[in-house]
C-alpha cells in the first residue's frame, strides 16, 4: 500500500490522515469493493419490488375490472 503525497499511516487501521486537513482516507480496496456490491444489490432488490409492486397493482385493477363486468353481466340476466 503507498502512501499518497502529505498523507500518513493510521496504524492499526486500513486509513491514511492527510497532514494538512487532517481528513481520512480508506485504503482497504476489499472493504470499498464489498460496499459497493452490497449497495449494487440493494439497488436491484429496490427496483425488483417497485417492478412487483407495479404488477401487483395492475392485477388487482384487472380483478376489479372482471367484478366489474361480472356484476353487469349478472345484473342483465336477472332482469332480462
Amino acid at each position: 500500500m503507498r502512501n499518497l503525497p502529505d498523507t500518513v499511516k493510521v496504524e492499526g487501521t486500513p486509513f491514511l490522515r492527510e497532514i494538512g486537513s487532517m481528513g481520512l482516507s480508506n485504503m482497504d480496496v476489499a472493504a470499498k469493493d464489498e460496499y459497493y456490491s452490497k449497495v449494487n444489490m440493494l439497488s436491484s432488490q429496490k427496483k425488483e419490488i417497485n417492478s412487483i409492486k407495479t404488477e401487483i397493482s395492475s392485477l388487482k385493477n384487472d380483478v376489479n375490472d372482471i367484478k366489474n363486468l361480472l356484476k353487469q353481466l349478472i345484473g342483465k340476466g336477472g332482469n332480462g
